[in-house]
């Protein structure tokens, strides 16, 4: 009978020993979780685009940014190159904002100025977190500021005096091409209400695939892109290959150009000496 109690006893001062300094670890988060965040509506929907920017491959969340944010995704950031690319602004005279759809992901380390960087002519304005629902199972972030990208002309607020696409500003189907495959990677619903909350579609759209004529080569997902944009976006018909692209420009500015007939009165005038 002792050598019971004994074994009884050791057994309970072997359970006491192990949970001598035992925490309790429920509820506990893990250090060093990110406090800064991105919203994403253009380029930076795509993961390839994204990471490219960032030292280490980044997962994003598809989210929806509510009206009440007060801007409207646009074509409207000219970027000095040559194209227009997308962006927010301000909504004009009797013109209600809209909700934008996107990606949101967290930035660490020394994401955030690169991020600047590549985003040149935009500012980072802040983005109210109650403005912005998280679209799957994944939830939005419990803490840290979340940040967009708005265009930015000097002496303007963010997002006001922007110019739309022009002739020597056009909308360019590469660039389209990684905003819409972007938004396929959450599904082809995901992707078609990106085009559906763009204003700004021009009819100055110059088609810059790689092999255009033959986009199969490079771009795998044209046809999918293709079909959306046909379904839903404005002045799509007049999308063009950089020649036929080239000959309108060369027909527009015509006008402004001297005639014909200007040219040989002008080569017929008589010659007078300078005064």
């Amino acid at each position: 009978m002792s050598v019971l109690r004994l074994l009884i006893v050791a057994t309970i001062l072997a359970v006491l020993a192990g949970n001598v300094g035992a925490e309790e670890f429920w509820g506990r988060k893990l250090s060093d979780q990110p406090v800064n965040f991105i919203f994403g509506y253009g380029s930076l929907i795509n993961s390839a685009s994204r990471n490219a920017t960032a030292n280490a491959p980044i997962h994003a969340i598809p989210v929806r940014v509510s009206a009440a944010f007060g801007y409207i995704r646009s074509w409207n950031e000219r970027v000095p190159s040559g194209f227009t690319a997308l962006g927010l602004r301000r909504p004009e005279a009797g013109e209600n904002t809209m909700t934008i759809n996107g990606v949101l992901y967290p930035v660490q380390g020394n994401d955030m100025a690169a991020f600047d960087a590549r985003e040149a002519g935009y500012a980072r304005v802040e983005l109210p977190r109650a403005d912005i629902e998280a679209l799957s199972w994944e939830r939005l972030p419990e803490a840290g500021q979340i940040w967009v990208y708005v265009p930015h002309v000097p002496g303007n607020p963010p997002g006001v005096g922007l110019e739309p696409p022009s002739a020597t500003f056009p909308i360019l189907q590469s660039y389209v091409d990684v905003v819409i495959e972007g938004g396929l990677e959450y599904g082809p619903d995901f992707a078609r209400e990106i085009i559906e909350t763009t204003k700004g579609w021009s009819p100055d759209w110059l088609n810059d695939r790689d092999l255009a004529r033959r986009p199969w080569v490079f771009a795998k997902n044209y046809n999918a892109v293709d079909k959306l944009l046909a379904a839903s976006a404005p002045y799509f018909a007049d999308r063009l290959y950089s020649e036929p692209y080239a000959v309108k420009r060369l027909m527009e500015n015509s006008d402004r150009l001297p005639g014909r007939h200007d040219m040989l009165q002008r080569s017929s005038a008589p010659l007078t000496s300078s005064p």
